[in-house]
């Protein structure tokens, strides 16, 4: 992680990471999370670089926006940010086999 990164809140370094992988803008970000257009920008801006923490809801309509878990941009470790985008992924029924399985082996079944 770069000084830069480390500087930066994990939900700021993860907000932008997934809105990157979406493809979006801030204003697009903004727009479809059905907020005001006209404070688009300057909102994300602020949370993306740290300078403001939005309300849970408001993270919950950006990660929904964003089909990212709401924990992915809290994760502080980058093995569980990847395996939470993956598991975000992954049907309910494979979500399900896949926790049978993590538990078998847990157990050393199987």
């Amino acid at each position: 992680m770069t000084k830069v990164a480390q500087e930066r809140s994990v939900f700021s370094m993860r907000l932008s990471q997934a809105r990157e992988r979406a493809g979006f803008s801030q204003a697009e970000l903004w727009r479809r999370a059905g907020f005001d257009p006209s404070g688009a920008s300057p909102r994300v801006n602020q949370y993306e670089r740290g300078r403001h923490m939005p309300d849970l809801n408001t993270i919950k309509r950006l990660a929904n926006v964003l089909q990212v878990p709401v924990p992915f941009l809290f994760a502080e470790d980058e093995q569980l940010a990847k395996l939470l985008l993956l598991w975000a992924d992954l049907t309910a029924a494979d979500q399900r086999r896949l926790i049978r399985e993590l538990e078998d082996q847990r157990n050393g079944t199987k």
